[in-house]
């Protein structure tokens, strides 16, 4: 196992883009996906997208982020990314289910977000509990599950300072995670 006791820097700074994108056409730029719980530890264990058992054990002044570059040499390199987060959507049918809704929600602890009408829950763990604990009002009609909202499909709540900066100057494929 290695362990990683520092971030080298971001995936979207030039120089580090540049270097992480020569690699990337060698098959040489492995991936710590991390869920959003485990992105904002400090000290963790867990397994690289390729199998390498990585441990990380930062100091107090570092936070993980999605691109932050853990390992970066002219044969390899080893950057994190922030697992897409899933979310279950609802609707409700009226003000007062919506408010039974938001109380429902914070009560349980749920982290969610707002689109206009649609509450969308982060779902951490398996949907189907969340839906059997929103079935009483589900049954009732008084909420409804939706589909995310055109503008969040596929993207995830920030979670840390990170970039989203995929763009190339040139225009063959690419596969990012």
């Amino acid at each position: 196992m290695i362990t990683y006791t520092s971030i080298i820097g971001s995936a979207s700074e030039p120089r580090i883009a540049e270097r992480l994108h020569a690699l990337e056409h060698r098959g040489k730029v492995d991936t710590l996906t991390l869920s959003g719980d485990d992105i904002r530890r400090r000290r963790l264990r867990a397994s690289s997208d390729a199998g390498i058992e990585c441990g990380i054990a930062l100091d107090r002044q570092a936070q993980l982020f999605d691109g932050a570059v853990l390992h970066l040499d002219g044969d390899a390199a080893l950057v994190v990314r922030t697992a897409r987060t899933p979310w279950l959507c609802m609707t409700a049918r009226d003000a007062a289910a919506a408010l039974e809704l938001g109380y429902f929600a914070g009560n349980m602890h749920w982290a969610v977000r707002f689109d206009g009408a649609v509450l969308a829950i982060a779902v951490k763990g398996r949907v189907e509990d969340y839906r059997a604990r929103l079935a009483p009002l589900l049954e009732s009609g008084r909420i409804r599950e939706v589909e995310a909202p055109e503008a969040n499909h596929g993207h995830h709540a920030p979670l840390a300072p990170h970039a989203h900066d995929h763009h190339h100057a040139h225009d063959h494929d690419h596969v990012h995670g």
